[in-house]
């Protein structure tokens, strides 16, 4: 009774300061902090990294105080206070999830609690490293949701810290480069380079990332042996409605959501991450896309089906669609 009690109380307590928070949330501003960094003297840093982790359990946008750690500190400095307020912020948030305020923030990730946590069961602190170098939740609200999944604290907080390192570089170097713009420091140019460079790279890493957990091609024979072997397989066509019940018809058992919608039909998809996804299209190029998409949201084993209806048909299997009983061999 004393711990459900604690628990409804921390929510609480959570809840008002997150709200009293973002009702402040204008007055933290560059000129702010720098005033109140260079106020504090030597304890500057400190109070820098106190103010990152309090903002960020509180919810409040990291990017600027990011950006200020680069302004105030300088690029090395900058990035290892940046890097770890954030830190600290993400394990506070980790810790009170799993402690005190479990059924508030379920209330607030249940619609992504399902894939987080098969995520992590899958894959432990290399899902969290793909989280972190792949922005699929709001970082603040990860921190929370992460700490309902079952993934021990320390696996966590090292894996935030080293995973969070890329983005935490380029985005205080960015801070560095502005106030040195403003203030007409020397090397404005060679600095303003080196800043978009770290920004194209930080832009780049979560396609470089997917692409890597993206699944070899899978030829259709693979397909097929699978199938018969009743392995379990969600087989995914991407093709619009009109074309998965058209004229090439579609593998029995198959699940149509169009590429178009892909996005806002997940649920469709299933939160389990890990298991087998076959994307099947005419030929493989909107299975490519798909499969890049799926990536980028968490899924691990994703396969895209050489050349996918037009195989199938050459091979002369069953197919189905909306209107007639499976057939074997369909005129292409």
């Amino acid at each position: 009774m004393s711990r459900t009690l604690g628990r409804v109380l921390g929510a609480s307590l959570l809840a008002g300061a997150i709200a009293l928070a973002l009702l402040y949330r204008d007055r933290l501003d560059p000129a702010a902090l720098d005033a109140w960094v260079s106020g504090a003297g030597a304890a500057g840093p400190l109070l820098f990294i106190g103010l990152y982790a309090a903002a960020t359990v509180l919810f409040l946008p990291g990017s600027v105080l990011t950006l200020a750690g680069g302004a105030l500190f300088g690029p090395l400095w900058g990035t290892l206070y940046n890097l770890i307020g954030a830190t600290l912020g993400a394990g506070l948030a980790f810790l009170v999830a799993r402690y005190l305020a479990a059924d508030w923030v379920q209330a607030r990730a249940q619609g992504l609690l399902g894939r987080l946590v098969q995520g992590v069961e899958a894959e432990g602190w290399r899902f969290v490293a793909f989280t972190r170098l792949v922005p699929l939740v709001p970082f603040n609200l990860l921190n929370y949701a992460l700490g309902l999944t079952r993934i021990r604290f320390l696996t966590y907080l090292l894996a935030t810290l080293v995973f969070m390192l890329p983005a935490a570089t380029a985005y205080t170097y960015l801070g560095f480069a502005g106030r040195e713009a403003v203030a007409g420091g020397e090397g404005l140019v060679q600095k303003g380079l080196i800043a978009l460079a770290l920004l194209a790279a930080v832009a780049f890493l979560p396609r470089l990332v997917a692409r890597l957990r993206q699944g070899s091609m899978l030829p259709i024979t693979e397909l097929k042996a699978r199938l018969d072997a009743r392995q379990d397989l969600l087989v995914l066509d991407v093709r619009t409605a009109e074309d998965f019940i058209g004229e090439q018809g579609h593998i029995a058992g198959a699940t149509n959501i169009p590429l178009e919608a892909l996005g806002e039909r997940l649920e469709e998809v299933g939160t389990d991450l890990e298991r087998p996804i076959a994307l099947v299209c005419r030929t493989d190029r909107r299975s490519a896309k798909a499969a890049a998409l799926l990536t980028r949201r968490g899924y691990g084993e994703v396969h895209v089906i050489q050349g996918g209806m037009t195989a199938w048909l050459a091979e002369g299997w069953p197919v189905e669609d909306a209107h007639r009983k499976p057939e074997t061999g369909v005129a292409t």
